[in-house]
């Protein structure tokens, strides 16, 4: 046998083998190219039509049998009872045998995290998993009435199962390594817009941040979670587009004996769930400069919005918190205040500001 035709006949009973969609679909294709055939060369005429014969072949062989139409001769009626049914219906019950497989597979993949998500677009991804943690996290963003809608994407090492799975709004991946650049484009890295990394340990977190900050695009901001401080200063030393921040504890406390309810200020600016919380946001292009003193008037009077400080880049390095009413404040700054809910730049006036 010549090498082209065995290759094409080990391709075909491969598909065969597997019950393959391109079997089931080819096999029922040829089934109802013959069925019309004969039923042409019967003389069923009122079922030669395309539209009509897929309708009447859909509905008898599938067995509903509506009886609008149906063989008139005898040969024709011979080619159903023996050939169109008993085969059709074979056919049919693969069909939905290999749908429900498809399905379960697809349900399947969900859940244990083997789907690419590499047609992502500008997602958030949270590398890392912690049973209460992860979950205060999503809600917080969900919380966000206010917020660009993008899809959450939750990343992990750990041998589970979606912990989500009834949130339409996070999806769920299973990788075998947070640094490996062919896992990292399952979570479509380099569309992401908003990254947190909160592994299961400080050097997790550290060789996580290490690795993503360059592959990330250049407006995408990471987030990186840290209980030993050192680890924040090394890592800042060679990834100046990531935020990192660390348990404050003993600060917290400090600060709640020296002025009694600090902590209750602290938690209600960091949730989104109840009350004022801090928010930012970034000055448009192509702006004159203004003044701190014009902008904190106009976010009090017309939003009921106070003001913190002025950011000059996304990790607010060497922010100015409660600069001088004088301060000036450019494009591209990043302003930081608290309210009830967040102001997005469309509703500020920024024209009348610039003047």
């Amino acid at each position: 046998m010549p090498f082209i035709f065995k290759q094409l006949f080990l391709l075909v009973r491969s598909h065969i083998d597997q019950v393959s969609w391109q079997a089931v679909a080819v096999a029922t294709l040829l089934h109802m190219a013959l069925i019309w055939l004969l039923l042409v060369l019967a003389g069923e005429s009122a079922l030669s039509p395309l539209s009509t014969f897929v309708y009447y072949y859909i509905v008898t062989t599938s067995t509903v049998g509506y009886g609008d139409f149906s063989a008139s001769t005898d040969l024709g009626r011979w080619i159903v009872a023996l050939l169109q049914i008993p085969f059709g219906l074979a056919l049919f019950g693969v069909l939905l045998g290999k749908t429900g497989q498809t399905v379960t597979y697809l349900i399947r993949r969900a859940m244990t995290g083997d789907k690419s998500f590499s047609h992502y677009n500008n997602h958030i991804i949270i590398f890392g998993w912690h049973p209460t943690r992860t979950k205060k996290m999503i809600d917080y963003i969900l919380a966000d009435q206010k917020r660009t809608e993008r899809r959450i994407l939750l990343a992990v090492t750990e041998p589970m199962e979606h912990p989500f799975l009834t949130n339409a709004h996070v999806d769920f991946a299973r990788l075998t390594s947070f640094t490996d650049c062919e896992q990292l484009e399952r979570v479509a890295i380099k569309q992401a817009d908003k990254i947190i990394i909160d592994g299961q340990d400080d050097d997790q977190t550290f060789t996580t941040a290490l690795r993503i900050s360059k592959l990330v695009k250049g407006d995408c901001h990471i987030s990186a979670h840290f209980n030993d401080e050192s680890k924040i200063e090394m890592l800042l030393e060679h990834c100046g587009n990531v935020e990192c921040s660390s348990a404050k504890s003993a600060e917290i406390l400090v600060r709640s004996m020296q002025d009694p309810g600090s902590s209750r200020v602290q938690e209600e600016l960091l949730s989104t769930l109840h009350g004022d919380t801090q928010f930012s946001l970034t000055i448009p292009k192509d702006l004159n400069t203004m003044e701190f003193g014009k902008l904190f008037h106009h976010f009090k009077h017309d939003h009921d919005a106070i003001l913190l400080g002025v950011a000059h880049n996304l990790s607010a390095q060497n922010m100015d918190l409660n600069p001088p009413l004088a301060y000036p404040v450019n494009s591209g700054d990043i302003l930081h205040y608290i309210a009830v809910d967040r102001v997005l730049s469309s509703e500020v006036n920024w024209q009348e500001l610039a003047k």
